[in-house]
């Protein structure tokens, strides 16, 4: 009888565990260490150039996430952004996405200054889209927790941005 209940409760345990996390279509793939968390089943570009060498050619937007491993508050947006199913899904499919623990050289994609957790968009015609901001005044790029619904409007803003400029 425990027996019984135990591989039952096993069972469930591993159905439950298959619908929790987005898996691409092209089935599950090998955790990247370029993700560092914030996705693992994406493909993550290795360096900003890289990125805007993927966004030109396969002509999608290109999302830009800076953050720092010990900053508490880009440790609060990852465990909310990594465990969106909708997000990983617009990203994965419609996306190249890139993210920073440290500054680049280009100054665009630190328009009011150096701060984490911040997200930048860039088109295909790598144009930094300083348009596409957060609901803070002294933080345009900064998100957090709580505006994962937003982020998720500024991701679809920048497919409807490249499809009508473009």
């Amino acid at each position: 009888m425990i027996k019984a209940v135990f591989s039952a409760l096993l069972v469930l345990v591993a159905v439950t565990s298959t619908f929790g996390k987005y898996i691409p279509k092209t089935g599950k793939r090998i955790p990247q260490t370029l993700s560092r968390g914030w996705g693992d089943q994406l493909i993550w570009a290795q360096t900003y150039e890289e990125a805007l060498y993927w966004s030109r050619s396969r002509n999608k937007p290109l999302m830009v996430l800076f953050h720092l491993e010990d900053c508490p508050h880009s440790q609060a947006l990852k465990k909310v952004f990594s465990e969106n199913n909708e997000i990983q899904k617009t990203l994965d499919e419609k996306f190249i996405v890139l993210n920073l623990m440290y500054e680049t050289t280009d100054k665009h994609l630190s328009p009011d200054g150096q701060y984490v957790p911040r997200i930048i968009f860039v088109d295909p015609t790598m144009t930094v889209r300083a348009d596409i901001t957060g609901r803070y005044a002294n933080r345009m790029y900064a998100y957090e927790p709580g505006d994962i619904k937003l982020l998720s409007s500024n991701m679809a803003k920048a497919l409807k941005l490249l499809k009508s400029e473009l």
